[in-house]
């Protein structure tokens, strides 16, 4: 297998965990404003988040330097192109981040309603905007011969694009409430359960569409296989809400949200940014890459750390992984 492959392979993977990870804290961020009815409530869902949501976006940085370290002319495109949302996405992660550290700092109800309002914000535009930047890149978008993104911002608010980002929306606060569900007790967890019920359906149509549209456009039978088995796990994750079975329902989500994500990549490979101006003008895994040194001094380094970083990771999960109810939190 070429390095370009196997690059494209472990930013593909690099991406899946993001969106896994980050996807149920985004839904979280947005059930503030949903699922709970005090302060103490509200308190609750930050705090099943607060422990790892800044290490969930350590995949988000390290995928990014990677398709710039070893897709130099992907990166430049794509961050180029997609300017005003990858910057209204970089935004509400920096306004949501301060928003978890700055709402404790005050014991005024106000001052709290104001951070919450940033924290939900904060979530639901990435979450969004994710969607949509991502369907594009798999649809494909007008590049010219340079390599150089000469559409505008509505080039990228197509239909297509946008039934990719209310998918990503609502399935990050289904993945979210079920993550609530498994680190709670009590009455929000069960309003958790009734909230990603209700939503269920809705998010089951969303993903049949985006998926069957996606195949269509394919036509590659792995795509339809990926997607098929996302939306038997989602399926499946629904089922497992309904006997009550947290941890399957939140791996039920979390199948699906991968396999999405693997599908869009492979329906892209070996395409990393189509044309939709001449097939000729796509980048592609060749002519975007780096140099053969660069790709193997860099896959020395990944098979070095990216092990320590998994332990690390699934450690700090480890360590906080009891339930939390509104009885653990202090007046």
């Amino acid at each position: 297998m070429e390095l370009t492959t196997v690059w494209f392979i472990l930013i593909a993977f690099l991406f899946v965990g993001y969106f896994v990870l980050e996807g149920f804290d985004f839904g979280v961020g947005m059930l503030v404003g949903l699922l709970a009815k005090d302060e103490k409530e509200r308190r609750v869902l930050v705090n099943t988040i607060g422990p790892v949501w800044d290490g969930n976006e350590v995949w988000l940085i390290v995928g990014g330097g990677a398709m710039f370290a070893a897709f130099p002319e992907w990166y430049a495109t794509l961050f180029s192109g997609f300017y005003l949302p990858l910057f209204l996405i970089l935004i509400a992660l920096i306004v949501r981040g301060v928003a978890f550290e700055y709402r404790g700092l005050r014991d005024q109800q106000e001052w709290r309603d104001r951070w919450d309002w940033a924290i939900i914000i904060g979530s639901f535009v990435p979450a969004l905007l994710w969607g949509v930047a991502f369907a594009n890149i798999v649809r494909g978008v007008p590049i010219n011969e340079s390599h150089e993104y000469v559409g505008g911002f509505f080039n990228l608010l197509n239909p297509y694009a946008l039934l990719g980002g209310l998918l990503t929306t609502s399935v990050f606060l289904v993945h979210g409430a079920f993550f609530v569900a498994l680190k709670t007790v009590g009455d929000i967890r069960v309003r958790a359960h009734a909230f990603a019920q209700r939503l269920g359906a809705v998010v089951a149509v969303l993903a049949v569409a985006f998926i069957g549209w996606t195949a269509a456009r394919d036509g590659d039978l792995a795509v339809w296989v990926i997607g098929g088995v996302a939306a038997l796990a989602f399926l499946g994750g629904l089922a497992a809400s309904m006997r009550d079975r947290d941890g399957w329902a939140f791996v039920g989500t979390a199948v699906a949200i991968a396999g999405v994500v693997a599908m869009l990549f492979v329906a892209l490979f070996p395409d990393v940014m189509p044309s939709t101006l001449d097939p000729a003008f796509s980048l592609t895994t060749e002519n975007a890459s780096s140099t053969p040194y660069t790709l193997k001094i860099m896959t020395w380094v990944a098979v070095a750390f990216t092990p320590i970083v998994l332990m690390y990771q699934a450690w700090s999960y480890w360590v906080f992984r009891k339930r939390i109810g509104v009885q653990h939190i202090p007046a």
